[in-house]
């Protein structure tokens, strides 16, 4: 990473963590398939479970339980299939509902046609309508229900443990995106509620291009998996296992676990310290979802009449590397979809800048940016000015 820049885009992607990138060295410098019987292919496969393991602990789960996949994305598509089933309950899910608050690769809606989803709404405090998912899962059927546990864009966090409750009582499974959460907040399926979890690598400060989705019962099977092929990932995700990747994958879990604690207070004094500091400089500043529980690492907002694409050019002219929320879109600066779910008026949602932080931020860096943040307001009030004028 430049030193020269304040990294401030964490929820975009994470630097990848030392024993990340050591225990992929030591994979790389391995030669092996893991479906190989010889000892070579042993030696990958041990790689391979090891990290399956530390995933795993990660979210309270059996290894068994833990399937790979190249990213959070691919996840969420074998998620969001009709086919899962279970012994006790074999048949398939005929109805998807996702909130209107979801990652572009839910709201896309995996393998349901078109005619079978239904958008769940979201209220202007960024959690989805527990009443309107109430109102959706009495109009019977075999529901699959995706939702995030905490909004990559806003940082809300939400009310999984209720959801999963209407959702059981509605006969319906429960798909939770936790690719922002995971290693931020505390996930144990079980106590959640979950069926279906997604996690991706580096937001956890692993390596791009592996992710995972666990199930909370090992006997929930798909009739037609993602991609078919050899079998690996017990049949659940064909192709070989990345194993480098993994290896980075699991190392990252590992450490996150370990540090989640610290790294929570860390992140909470940099909130503190920066939300003051936005107030300090322009008290009408908006922060989204303020009121009510976000990742600590998260902080989104806005400032009426300033536009988000001219602040982030000028903010990375200064060495200051933020966002404008979700980036998933080729690079683009567009509205946010969240926002506009939530009511946010477009005057205020166009100006939306999203920091985010992880444990190797400095105070220093927060100061940095809201040092060039006081210069664009600066720059914004007198431009207000001279139009009045």
């Amino acid at each position: 990473m430049n030193a020269t820049t304040a990294y401030l885009d964490w929820n975009a992607t994470a630097p990848i963590r030392p024993a990340a990138r050591s225990a992929m060295l030591e994979a790389l410098a391995q030669t092996g398939n893991p479906s190989s019987v010889h000892a070579r292919g042993r030696m990958a496969r041990r790689i391979v479970e090891e990290a399956r393991a530390a995933v795993a602990t990660l979210l309270g789960v059996d290894p068994r339980q833990v399937i790979f996949t190249s990213g959070g994305t691919e996840a969420n598509a074998l998620a969001l299939s009709p086919g899962w089933f279970s012994a006790r309950d074999p048949a398939p899910r005929d109805r998807l509902l996702v909130s209107a608050i979801e990652h572009a690769s839910v709201l896309a809606g995996g393998r349901f046609p078109a005619e079978k989803r239904e958008t769940v709404a979201a209220g202007p405090d960024g959690r989805v309508d527990l009443a309107d998912l109430s109102d959706r899962l009495r109009r019977g059927g075999r529901p699959l229900v995706s939702l995030m546990a905490a909004n990559n864009e806003t940082g809300v966090v939400q009310p999984l443990r209720e959801a999963a409750s209407l959702v059981h009582e509605a006969g319906g499974l429960l798909h939770v995106d936790a690719v922002q959460a995971a290693g931020r907040i505390s996930l144990d399926l079980g106590t959640l509620g979950v069926d279906l979890l997604t996690i991706s690598s580096h937001k956890l400060g692993g390596p791009q291009g592996v992710g995972a989705l666990v199930l909370q019962d090992e006997s929930l099977h798909i009739a037609e998996p993602l991609l078919r092929g050899g079998g690996q990932e017990r049949g659940y995700r064909a192709g070989t296992e990345n194993v480098a990747a993994i290896a980075g994958f699991g190392a990252a879990a590992a450490e996150a676990r370990a540090q989640a604690e610290a790294e929570r207070a860390h992140a909470a004094a940099l909130r503190g310290r920066l939300e003051r500091g936005l107030k300090a400089i322009a008290p009408e500043t908006v922060i989204f979802g303020e009121r009510v529980e976000r990742l600590v690492n998260t902080t989104l907002f806005a400032l009426a009449g300033l536009k988000a694409e001219t602040a982030l050019i000028a903010l990375d002219l200064e060495g200051v590397a933020v966002s404008s929320g979700a980036a998933c879109s080729s690079g683009k600066v567009a509205p946010s979809h969240v926002l506009a779910a939530m009511g946010v008026p477009a005057r205020l949602a166009r100006g939306a800048i999203r920091v985010s932080t992880g444990y190797a931020t400095t105070a220093e860096e927060i100061d940095r940016f809201l040092e060039a943040w006081r210069t664009c307001v600066r720059t914004l009030l007198k431009r207000q000015a001279e139009i009045a004028a």
